[in-house]
């Protein structure tokens, strides 16, 4: 392999935070047109996700990060959401969050249920992910504080 195959190679973190950018994206495609989660993980992975380096408008993605976050949300929705709600203020359930808050919520809560993946590099993606989603940094700030709940809630010895 040349020096330069290596530099056309996208390393493996980006990666990563393509697919957690895309799986958000996906889950709230799923809530909002009221789409299975088998509908719309094909409609990424045919239309909208690079995951074979092919010529195209769409960004590469770790494909199996994408999917296993996808269906661990679907497996895992109620005890996610349940996470979620001990860790907002009392009387703010999700379902009166933003779409995209609980969209990141369920991403995160799916890696952070099934520890594929070290709490701290979690919740510093998915803060990152928020950042785009929402410039002002506020968002960022309180998905980091629920994140963290939830990883302390999921597995207490987890942020050390």
């Amino acid at each position: 392999m040349t020096d330069h195959d290596q530099d056309k190679r996208p390393d493996r973190r980006a990666l990563s935070s393509a697919a957690r950018m895309y799986a958000v994206q996906a889950l709230f495609q799923m809530e909002a047109a009221g789409q299975s989660a088998d509908r719309v993980t094909r409609e990424f992975q045919n239309f909208r996700i690079d995951f074979d380096d092919r010529d195209g408008p769409t960004d590469q993605a770790d494909e199996a990060l994408f999917t296993r976050i996808v269906d661990d949300v679907v497996m895992w929705q109620s005890k996610i959401d349940q996470a979620t709600d001990r860790g907002l203020v009392a009387k703010w359930p999700i379902d009166r969050i933003d779409p995209v808050l609980r969209a990141v919520f369920r991403a995160a809560g799916a890696e952070l249920v099934a520890e594929r993946a070290p709490a701290k590099v979690v919740i510093t993606e998915y803060v990152r992910l928020t950042q785009a989603f929402f410039p002002d940094g506020r968002e960022a700030r309180f998905v980091n504080a629920v994140l963290d709940h939830m990883a302390r809630d999921f597995k207490p010895d987890s942020l050390g």
